[in-house]
């Protein structure tokens, strides 16, 4: 008989992670601005600071939790829903060899080499289970990116910080193909197979960010140039911003959660490759259209923040909860 957890315990969901990713993604913008305006890089230190100490919290949380309770996390993974954000620790273990790298690069590449070899078994583990034809299909949601199409863009982004150009072009080609592959399979079910519950309608916001992240991946391989690519890539995130604002009513029709940092890494992303684009169109649609974004994308991260601190104060962030029930149970 497998043992469980104790009731009581704390058991923080792996989709924690996904502070990280925004809080990072928005310190990274501010780090680019710095570069370009006229303003303080402290804002970026602050950011990337706040994410790391966040990142080493949850990480801490996550390895005790792998160590004492290990069924409990093996649930996590198995669980149809909950398994591809278990792949936010490899992610947001990249960003932070990203964040550190101008600081410390040997820390950096022990961090890299630490979360790409995490994400690629994690990846090849998941993603090949699936073609088992066991995988039901109101559990393919906007999830399912995160192993092979998040991993794979910041892992092509953490070589291009690193000067790994041709790796990076690697990874960014399989995360590519990775999201071709599945962008079809996800809108088909979210058309097709019935409204997706309430708990997980924030996990919608993850499908704003592919192509945000795709154009920022790109922009770090191919040492920043502005191409046709990037522009491409960058319309069609806009595209998914606009979809994203007319379902605010049916997915933020729920008291907040964490769950809704499903939102922030395109957010953040969306800051990032706005600067970029409108950096080097001076004068032109994009120039005046950076400004703005980048203003947005900060409010928008700012909330989230706020509201998450509010959450932690009131004793619901940090929540003791019984381990999640093991994946069958959930697809009967």
């Amino acid at each position: 008989m497998r043992k469980q957890s104790p009731r009581g315990a704390i058991n923080l969901p792996a989709s924690y992670f996904g502070m990280v990713l925004g809080i990072i993604g928005t310190g990274f913008a501010w780090r680019y601005a710095a570069t370009i305006w006229p303003v303080s890089a402290m804002p970026g230190m602050v950011l990337i600071s706040m994410a790391i100490a966040v990142w080493a919290l949850l990480a801490s949380f996550f390895i005790i939790r792998l160590i004492r309770h290990p069924y409990a996390l093996l649930d996590e993974v198995r669980h149809p829903l909950k398994g591809s954000f278990v792949s936010l620790f490899p992610a947001t273990t990249m960003l932070v060899s990203i964040g550190v790298t101008p600081w410390q690069r040997s820390a950096g590449e022990a961090l890299f080499i630490t979360g790409v070899a995490i994400q690629l078994g994690y990846a090849a583990w998941q993603g090949a289970g699936l073609w088992r034809g066991a995988h039901p299909a109101t559990a393919t949601t906007p999830g399912l990116y995160l192993p092979t199409v998040a991993n794979n863009f910041i892992s092509a982004m953490a070589c291009g910080a690193l000067g790994y150009h041709d790796m990076g072009i690697l990874f960014l080609g399989a995360g590519i193909f990775s999201w071709l592959s599945l962008e079809p399979a996800i809108l088909h079910r979210l058309r097709s197979h019935g409204e997706m519950p309430l708990a997980v309608r924030p996990s919608l916001g993850i499908q704003m960010a592919p192509a945000f992240v795709a154009c920022s991946a790109w922009l770090s391989v191919n040492g920043g140039q502005v191409d046709v690519l990037a522009k491409m890539l960058f319309g069609y995130g806009l595209l998914q911003l606009l979809f994203m604002i007319r379902l605010i009513p049916w997915y933020a029709s729920q008291p907040f959660n964490a769950s809704f940092w499903s939102f922030s890494f395109g957010v953040s992303s969306l800051a990032n490759t706005a600067l970029h684009l409108g950096h080097s169109a001076s004068g032109g649609a994009l120039y005046h259209l950076a400004i703005p974004l980048f203003i947005i994308a900060n409010l928008v991260i700012a909330l989230l923040i706020f509201r998450t601190l509010l959450l932690l104060l009131q004793g619901k962030l940090l929540v003791r909860a019984e381990p999640s029930p093991p994946a069958s149970s959930v697809n009967s």
